[in-house]
């Protein structure tokens, strides 16, 4: 007779128990590289950035993927929704400090936004990427929940926008510190804008850091930069179809 025993652990329990450890290592590191960020306070020990590497290099060594990972940490992502509503905050706070300095603001937001697709047409276009793919590199310089949607709706991959995404996040945080120093930009406004249009969500946490009306104005540059990409980008990938 055929052995009719029941394959143990069973998919669904392999499956809960896989998203109950990538939710439970991915908040575990991340309170761990907090603690590293103070001790050094150097741009390699940013916790985004020292969380995404780990995260990635223990998801190949412990034979796991991407949808076992989404599965634990889902979670998290449908919070970028309620934090990116959050940002009206601060933006209220310096609603004065913004309407003094718009049109610089409108100015430049649109040439980040501008420079951002057209860097990332250029790089899809350079390396032969498929249109499901341009798709999800496009939106990349916009905060991941708006980047989500854009590439959902464009014909990408959401899992991907985020992951171009983040990168572009990450990456921007980190060397931003570094370029300001090298232009030796002394201006909190100018170290806000650049973080806010740069880095998105993770520069404005790297701004924050730096202090208050930085981190204001990295939130406003942020949302704008989001909504005027959701523009440039659909056009773009309109335009490529």
């Amino acid at each position: 007779m055929p052995d009719m025993a029941m394959p143990w652990p069973p998919a669904w329990l392999n499956t809960a128990l896989w998203a109950l450890f990538w939710g439970g290592t991915t908040l575990g590191l991340y309170a761990l590289a907090i603690r590293l960020n103070r001790r050094f306070r150097a741009w390699w020990s940013s916790p985004l950035l020292v969380t995404w590497i780990a995260c990635l290099a223990l998801v190949p060594l412990l034979h796991s993927d991407y949808q076992h990972y989404l599965g634990g940490t889902w979670w998290l992502m449908a919070l970028l929704g309620p934090a990116t509503v959050a940002f009206a905050l601060p933006i209220y706070e310096q609603r004065q400090t913004i309407m003094k300095h718009w049109p610089v603001l409108l100015v430049g937001v649109g040439a980040g936004s501008l420079m951002s697709v057209g860097l990332s047409w250029g790089l899809a276009t350079l390396l032969s990427l498929s249109p499901e793919l341009r798709a999800s590199l496009l939106p990349r310089s916009i905060t991941t929940a708006f980047a989500m949607i854009v590439a959902q709706e464009s014909g990408g991959v959401p899992g991907l926008a985020a992951t171009f995404t983040a990168i572009t996040g990450i990456f921007g945080a980190a060397v931003g510190s570094i370029l300001l120093r090298l232009l030796r930009v002394r201006s909190t406004f100018a170290h806000g804008a650049l973080f806010g249009m740069g880095a998105h969500g993770a520069g404005v946490a790297r701004a924050y850091q730096i202090g208050r009306e930085e981190g204001s104005i990295a939130s406003a540059v942020m949302v704008m930069a989001g909504l005027l990409n959701v523009i440039v980008a659909g056009v773009a990938v309109g335009v490529m179809h």
